[in-house]
């Protein structure tokens, strides 16, 4: 059952297109009236790309989507002025096998390294910041990336941050290998929860404040709903343990 797509999506890969673009130009001329005159282009990628881009925008239109957008990335120049470094990695693949055949993957969307060699993960947001209780949802991701990092490296980062653009604020984290080796545990254990569960069929619902974003919610047995027939599970090896692609989906504006 694919998600559909949804505008607060596509704003968010639209921004993250914008400030990959940025980043491309020389130190000297990320200022942020060129990164404003760099949202047309980066949409036009993004409605290439993707379908139904077009149909979407429509529901507020052109000029709005774009003033959306260049507000977003005109908030990221009041957390951070992108002439004064240069990253070492943009939107980096990074991937791993843990310990029991678990295989992680993700989109790292930058990586910094200082010129003593500590390395540096940065992950946009075009959401809001998380309040207390969602807090823990967001420090899995920056420890999952932490981990991959760790794994795949060798190096222990030295600082992740999440950058929320709606509201300005940056959620940061500070790892230690202690920690990521009991969280790697935790992911190997939940590897093994989804593969049991992927076999058995046994998916059980569970009701939280995320429902009310879910697009299937009218299949949901929670809700008096019928799911469709489960086709069965193709196989653990088929399978992966994955982060995704950033900022698509409900949580980005969350």
């Amino acid at each position: 059952m694919p998600e559909p797509p949804s505008l607060a999506a596509i704003r968010g890969v639209v921004v993250h297109a914008v400030l990959e673009d940025l980043f491309g130009l020389p130190a000297g001329e990320r200022q942020p009236e060129r990164a404003a005159e760099l949202v047309a282009g980066a949409f036009d990628r993004v409605r290439g790309e993707r379908d139904g881009v077009d149909a979407l925008v429509a529901e507020t239109g052109r000029d709005t989507f774009f003033a959306q957008v260049r507000k977003l990335v005109a908030s990221y120049y009041e957390l951070e002025d992108p002439r004064r470094f240069e990253p070492h990695a943009l939107e980096e693949r990074v991937e791993c096998d843990l310990a029991g055949d678990v295989p992680l993957r993700g989109f790292v969307d930058r990586i910094d390294v200082a010129p003593n060699g500590l390395l540096r993960v940065v992950d946009y947001k075009t959401g809001r910041s998380p309040g207390p209780l969602h807090e823990a949802r967001a420090l899995f991701q920056l420890k999952f990336y932490a981990l991959m990092i760790l794994r795949t490296r060798g190096i222990l980062a030295a600082q992740l941050r999440l950058v929320y653009l709606a509201d300005k604020n940056v959620l940061t984290y500070v790892p230690e290998a202690d920690e990521l080796d009991r969280f790697e545990r935790i992911v190997v254990a939940l590897w093994r929860a989804i593969i049991e569960a992927g076999e058995t069929g046994e998916f059980p619902a569970t009701r939280n404040s995320m429902c009310k974003f879910c697009d299937f919610k009218a299949m949901c047995p929670e809700f008096g709903g019928t799911p469709p027939a489960y086709p069965g599970w193709p196989g653990a090896s088929a399978g992966s343990a994955d982060l995704g692609m950033p900022d698509v989906g409900v949580s980005e504006d969350m």
